[in-house]
C-alpha cells in the first residue's frame, strides 16, 4: 500500500511546474494558462466596456461643453445688444427736456419774423437755433416731417379737424401746431396735427 501511496508518476512534476495528479497525467492546458486566457478574453470584453462608457461620458461632456459655448455666445449677444440700445435711449431723458426748448426757438423766430425787427437780431437767433439743432441731430434727434401727409395715427396725435380745402387735402396734415421727434428712429413725442376732413 505504501507503494500506491508513493506512486512516482502522480508525484511527478512536469515542465510547468504542474503536478502530473493536477493534470491528469496527461497533457492537459495547465490550470494557470486556462485562467489566464479566460482573464485575457474577461479583461478585452472589461477593456471594451470601459472604453465605450469612457467614449459615452466623453460625448456628454462635448455635448455639455457646445451647450455651454452656445448659451454664453447667446448671452454676449443679448448683452452687447442691451448695451448698443441702452447707449441709443440714454440720451431719452435729456433730448425730451430739451424739446420744449426748441419749440420756444421756433416761436421766437416767427415773432421776430413777423415784426420789425432788427435783421442781426433775427440772423444771431438763426444762428444759434441752426447749431443746437445740428448737435442735436448728431445725437439722433429727427423732427418728423408731417405737413402734407397722410395722417399717421402711429405718428401723429390729432387735435382737431377742419374742412379739407380739396378733396385731396382729406386725411391729410394741414397744419402741425407742435412738432413730433424721433430719437435713433424711435418716437418720444408725437406731432399734434390738424387733419382735413
Amino acid at each position: 500500500m505504501e507503494e500506491m501511496d508513493k506512486d512516482p508518476q502522480r508525484d511527478e512534476l512536469n515542465e510547468n511546474g504542474n503536478s502530473s495528479k493536477e493534470t491528469g497525467g496527461n497533457q492537459r492546458v495547465p490550470f494557470s494558462e486556462a485562467a489566464d486566457e479566460s482573464r485575457e478574453e474577461s479583461g478585452d470584453s472589461l477593456e471594451n466596456n470601459e472604453a465605450d462608457l469612457l467614449r459615452e461620458e466623453l460625448n456628454k461632456m462635448n455635448d455639455k461643453y457646445l451647450r455651454l459655448l452656445a448659451e454664453f455666445d447667446n448671452f454676449r449677444r443679448r448683452t452687447a445688444k442691451d448695451q448698443l440700445e441702452l447707449r441709443k435711449t440714454a440720451s431719452k431723458d435729456i433730448m425730451t427736456d430739451l424739446l420744449p426748448v426748441l419749440d420756444d426757438f421756433d416761436r421766437a423766430l416767427k415773432l421776430i419774423k413777423e415784426s420789425d425787427q432788427d435783421d442781426s437780431v433775427l440772423m444771431g437767433f438763426k444762428l444759434v437755433y441752426q447749431k443746437l439743432s445740428k448737435i442735436l441731430e448728431s445725437k439722433g434727434l429727427l423732427v418728423m416731417d408731417s405737413e402734407g401727409k397722410a395722417f399717421d395715427p402711429e405718428m401723429h396725435e390729432a387735435i382737431t379737424e377742419v374742412p379739407a380745402p380739396s378733396k385731396k387735402d382729406k386725411g391729410k396734415v394741414l397744419d402741425t401746431v407742435e412738432k413730433g421727434y424721433l430719437l435713433n428712429d424711435k418716437i418720444i413725442r408725437y406731432a399734434k396735427v390738424v387733419v382735413g376732413k
